[in-house]
């Protein structure tokens, strides 16, 4: 009964100790008030800074990896001497092991055959050099039908070879073409004699945000192609492969390559294109960058606020001392009060950060400039994981940060405390 005696009154200590800190916070004429209320906004405002440099920094990632694969592919798979050439020197017979259905390796998706033609378009007031990408009925559109401006995408599925191309909204307005009208493409001749012409019809025009791309490519029938260039029915440029995983881009690129001949060589878009994933790698950077300062603010901010929070509870510590609540005890319970506003900061801070993503999300205020971006709208993208790494991970470093500052309870004496002023 003795001991159980002195438990119930441990508890009861530290519950009124509990009540004594933690009614600091909401008195209106406390010294430490202001400083708990800038403690509390400064978490707050670091969750939705790092909500927000999360939720673009993937977004952006994630929208310029899919949009630089809607016209490559995740892997190609050509010839050997291909010499990186943009244009199809070289075909490839499509009758391969691993096409329509690439089996060897289940985490394919979708493979299509494609081939590529320099060429250039000419009309009565201007001309431009384009590149001529040919599709078949195996060809994904999924892609291009959200870069989609006006008209329809070209179909290729139809027994005669389709005249009809998609083409840029950049290409368009050089050449001042609209949807509808014709476009005099002229292409070279293998046996170097006059240029061949073939007059195509402008079914629909895209934007993909991605100058490279748009300034370059038109898309249509890749039988127009095969005729070019005098190729047989199952002769193509090349393969492009899409996969489930992309963060396991170069795993199954080299899978793929393993499962194909030795002939033809199997290339990431990766590989294809460094700069651009470079450049995104960069944004990583950028993200536990920024992360790792707010999380630096914060943790002062904190600190600050528990030492005055201490300093402004001082005779309070000593008179409790001198009931008998230990060191660890009255620690506790500032760790308690500490936390309370951290949580609150957080709860805060995810309800503002998580709201300006939506909005950003659902009507997209923000905007970029396509040429330095390759994208018109701030893209955003946020996982649930994401938001709760974040926040346990925030708690986590704060709590641990939060400790040593309490040692100062420690120190302080229960004779000098109640003295205190």
């Amino acid at each position: 009964m003795v001991y159980l005696n002195i438990e119930l009154e441990k508890v009861n200590l530290e519950y009124f100790i509990a009540k004594r800190v933690q009614s600091s916070t909401s008195y209106k004429n406390s010294v430490s008030a202001p400083i708990i209320k800038i403690a509390i906004a400064a978490i707050a405002i670091g969750i939705i800074v790092m909500l927000i440099a999360i939720a673009t920094g993937v977004g952006l990632q994630k929208k310029i990896k899919e949009k630089v694969s809607a016209f490559n592919g995740h892997v190609s798979v050509s010839l050997f001497d291909r010499n990186n050439s943009i244009t199809t020197i070289k075909p490839i017979s499509n009758n391969q092991d691993f096409y329509p259905d690439f089996t060897a390796v289940p985490e394919v998706s979708h493979i299509q055959a494609v081939a590529t033609k320099g060429g250039m378009i000419r009309t009565a007031t201007d001309f431009e050099g384009i590149i001529l990408k040919g599709v078949g009925n195996d060809y994904d559109w999924q892609y291009l039908k959200g870069f989609l401006l006006e008209g329809a995408l070209p179909d290729v599925s139809l027994e005669k070879t389709s005249s009809d191309i998609l083409i840029s909204d950049d290409i368009a307005a050089r050449l001042q073409l609209k949807v509808g009208e014709q476009a005099p493409t002229y292409f070279m001749n293998a046996n170097g004699q006059e240029p061949i012409a073939r007059f195509f019809k402008v079914s629909g025009i895209y934007d993909s945000g991605l100058e490279e791309y748009d300034s370059k490519f038109i898309i249509g029938d890749i039988r127009n192609i095969q005729r070019i260039n005098k190729w047989e029915e199952d002769q193509i440029g090349k393969f492009e492969i899409f996969i489930d995983d992309f963060d396991r881009l170069n795993e199954i690129g080299r899978a793929i390559q393993l499962n194909t001949p030795s002939e033809l060589n199997a290339t990431t878009i990766e590989q294809e294109l460094p700069a651009i994933f470079q450049w995104l790698a960069l944004l990583d950077g950028n993200i536990f960058g920024i992360i790792g300062i707010i999380l630096i603010v914060g943790i002062i901010n904190m600190i600050t606020a528990l030492l005055v929070l201490i300093l402004d509870r001082t005779n309070m510590i000593g008179v409790l001392k001198s009931l008998g609540a230990s060191n660890w005890t009255v620690r506790k319970i500032f760790l308690y009060n500490a936390m309370n506003l951290v949580l609150k900061g957080l709860i805060i801070g995810n309800a503002v950060g998580l709201g300006l993503i939506a909005i950003q999300y659902y009507f997209s205020p923000l905007t970029l400039d396509p040429q330095s971006y390759h994208v018109t709208e701030m893209p955003v993208y946020i996982s649930l994981w994401h938001v709760l790494a974040l926040n346990l991970g925030t708690f986590a470093v704060c709590l641990l940060a939060l400790i040593i500052p309490t040692l100062i309870v420690s120190k302080i004496s229960p004779v000098k405390a109640m003295r205190f002023e």
